[in-house]
């Protein structure tokens, strides 16, 4: 059994860790509120303007729609978005762990776009990563999380697409479910895929353009590819924090436990150590005697 002091050493260490995870948690929980508020608010948009954007795109030849234009998928990008910060149970983990499914299975020649540190770190040194002059400077866009900065690599990932760079743009993202729960997706973001093959919208609806189709969607359809990812990277964001208060909430319930158990050995080892002295002093007056 460890001494006296060793014990009380790892019960203060104990105590300041839980002091860290109990404050990380409380940080988090503030921050999953704005973070959830905002995805909370943006999805029906996003969605609306998704189901909109499939039905005109169904409607359009490819010189009205060069967006919806599908080839043979030899180049593809995976867009990969985890966080910067870690601490957030397999937040990051199973984002990693489905892009490399996704390299090994479906996509074997892709190429991947990191946003976010945690995926930036495993990527960055194999020759899958990603990155161009026009993404570099809001590549870590939970620095300046701002729809300006992702709208700049919406617009990217477009012209990508548009000068036949790649021929597939995949997102994959952790969506918020609520704070303890996260589902990892893979959202197709180019071409955009027409009415049959979205499960989504299973009718086609006949709209009425006014001033006229084809300047509607040269505006609409720039605009929903942006919003789509903005998204997606709000999604990333209300479920990192609310994974990381999750893990930190069983972190400081297992540093409760922690200590608690150390606290019981300490009291166990201080009475031994108490009863062999008073032995000690009890045989030590009976051999005086």
């Amino acid at each position: 059994m460890a001494n006296l002091k060793e014990i009380r050493n790892r019960i203060a260490s104990v105590g300041s860790t839980m002091q860290i995870t109990s404050a990380m948690k409380m940080v988090s929980a503030a921050k999953l509120k704005r973070a959830q508020d905002a995805i909370t608010q943006m999805r029906p948009y996003a969605e609306k303007l998704q189901e909109i954007l499939v039905n005109i795109s169904a409607s359009l030849d490819l010189t009205e729609n060069a967006y919806s234009e599908v080839r043979e998928e030899k180049n593809v990008l995976i867009v990969g978005v985890t966080s910067n910060r870690g601490l957030c149970g397999g937040f990051n983990n199973n984002i990693i762990k489905k892009v490399n499914q996704m390299l090994a299975n479906e996509y074997p020649n892709a190429k991947v776009l990191c946003l976010g540190k945690k995926i930036k770190d495993t990527f960055k040194k194999t020759d899958r990563y990603y990155i161009n002059d026009s993404i570099k400077d809001v590549e870590d866009i939970f620095n300046n999380l701002s729809f300006a900065n992702s709208a700049i690599i919406t617009e990217s990932l477009m012209n990508l697409f548009t000068a036949g760079e790649f021929d597939k743009v995949v997102v994959v993202y952790n969506s918020f479910v609520n704070a303890a729960i996260q589902d990892v997706k893979a959202e197709q973001l180019l071409p955009i895929q027409s009415v049959e093959t979205t499960e989504e919208v299973t009718t086609n609806v006949d709209y009425s353009f006014e001033p006229s189709k084809q300047e509607i969607v040269q505006d609409l359809i720039p605009k929903s590819l942006k919003i789509q990812l903005f998204k997606a990277i709000l999604d990333s964001h209300a479920s990192e924090h609310g994974a990381r208060m999750t893990a930190m909430h069983k972190a400081t319930d297992n540093a409760k436990e922690l200590k608690r158990n150390l606290t019981i050995s300490y009291n166990k080892a201080r009475q031994a150590s108490i009863t062999n002295e008073i032995l000690e002093i009890v045989g030590g007056a009976e051999a005086l005697g």
